[in-house]
């Protein structure tokens, strides 16, 4: 583990991280900290509340030049919630500095206009934090001079990307230095955010932080086959029949999100809808409506539900696997908090074996039930279908046929079966190792 003491920060900085009670480094902070204070350009893959905004706000904080009156680094947040967020935690952290450091937070329904005419009678901010909107809005006024900087910080940059903000990034990163430092941070690198990214960074250095526990043990995961039934339906059943404090219901497209909502308030529930397609001023008035629990379910898909911390989430429906596995744990992660009990369902569909094993893997444990008549019910396994299947896998290998037919050719004792089994499980190992060589051979040649 290393402290924040073992590497040469200025003395206002170490100040403001004793004043946080901050000793030792996160992951993140360990892996970003160091290329960040040298210059390199960052691609950073890590969640929420990994310490992460320290580990760009610490760099930015050591590279500022007090004495230049000029925009120096520029933090971009896709939402209002978050923006203020960091702006807060950078203006504690200026507090200590012995010389002026000037923050202004550029923030979408705020006063533009009085934003305006103070850059026009005063000098500029030498670190501008907001959301991309409102920073293009004051680049296109010839109020925000932001071809000074040097740094540009994209925070939470999959969620900007489905929110729509990606092409307003761009723009404003168009028309910046040349030279300039990029530093991205995003829980998850869809294929879209890739292209944006190859177009600003060349050979960047990669981070990628695995959470240190998966999922709280106060969840309880399950598995429902919808066995062809609706998926409206069952979710209607399943939030119907406990009255969840408060239910988040994901959805993989902004139009199921849509659809779903529309279906359930028709069945009489109150439900906020959350997806990208809102303006910012409509998700502002919603997230603050659920803040204030005015909503007892809430459809989302998976980047809109950002910013939606509330202890009283007692429920969590997956109405199908998310295409990026990833977003199964921040999905989940929202129930269980603060040592209170949360259940997670996820409806399935026999193609979903892989993706279910795959996050097995990852240390998640599930167990499968099945909803009758409005009540929960566990159910037989879905491993025996998986083993059922290796079978027939197995009868495709000419020695275990041989082995199987040679019981239907005679009769056979008690007990040959249970020890055919094991024969051919052995056999499973012995063809797995073997392969296993093989393809260490390949890899040595």
């Amino acid at each position: 583990m290393t402290t924040f003491n073992e590497i040469n920060l200025k003395p206002f900085i170490q100040q403001a991280l004793t004043d946080l009670k901050f000793k030792t480094m996160t992951p993140v902070q360990t892996q970003v900290i160091p290329p960040a204070l040298a210059g390199d350009n960052l691609i950073v893959q890590s969640q929420t509340g990994s310490g992460k905004s320290h580990s760009f706000l610490i760099p930015v904080f050591e590279k500022i030049q007090a004495d230049l009156a000029q925009v120096q680094t520029v933090i971009t947040a896709p939402s209002r919630e978050l923006a203020q967020q960091l702006y807060q935690d950078a203006k504690f952290i200026a507090s200590f500095s012995p010389h002026t450091i000037t923050v202004q937070a550029y923030i979408g329904g705020t006063d533009k206009n009085r934003q305006i005419e103070k850059l026009q009678t005063g000098d500029q901010p030498q670190i501008v934090i907001g959301t991309p909107g409102r920073i293009l809005d004051m680049m296109k006024e010839n109020a925000l001079q932001l071809q000074t900087a040097t740094c540009l910080v994209v925070d939470e940059a999959d969620m900007t990307m489905d929110l729509g903000f990606l092409s307003t990034v761009d723009d404003i990163a168009s028309r910046m230095n040349e030279q300039l430092q990029l530093m991205v941070f995003s829980a998850t690198i869809p294929q879209q955010l890739s292209v944006f990214l190859n177009k600003y960074v060349t050979s960047p250095i990669k981070v990628e932080i695995e959470p240190e526990q998966v999922l709280s043990a106060e969840i309880e995961n399950f598995l429902i086959n919808t066995k062809g039934r609706s998926r409206e339906e069952l979710v209607y059943d399943l939030v119907t029949m406990g009255h969840p404090f408060l239910a988040l219901i994901f959805c993989n497209t902004k139009k199921y999100v849509e659809e779903l909502s529309q279906y359930l308030k028709e069945r009489g529930l109150k439900v906020a809808a959350l997806h990208g397609d809102l303006s910012p001023r409509e998700r502002t008035r919603l997230m603050k409506q659920i803040k204030n629990l005015e909503f007892q379910y809430v459809v989302a898909s998976d980047l809109a539900a950002r910013g939606i911390d509330i202890p009283g989430i007692s429920m969590v429906i997956n109405t199908e696997i998310p295409t990026e596995l990833e977003f199964f744990v921040h999905r989940v992660g929202r129930t269980g908090r603060n040592k209170v009990a949360g259940q997670a369902y996820t409806f399935i569909t026999p193609d979903d074996d892989q993706a279910i094993i795959a996050l097995e893997k990852k240390g998640i444990q599930f167990t499968q039930v099945d909803l009758v008549k409005g009540q929960i019910k566990p159910v037989a396994s879905r491993h025996r279908r998986i083993e059922r299947q290796d079978t027939k896998k197995d009868l495709d290998d000419p020695k275990v046929r041989a082995m199987v037919n040679q019981t239907k050719k005679k009769k056979v004792k008690p007990g040959y079966k249970r020890k055919l089994n094991y024969k051919i499980k052995e056999h499973r190992r012995a063809e797995a190792k073997r392969q296993g060589r093989q393809q260490r051979r390949k890899e040595t040649n």
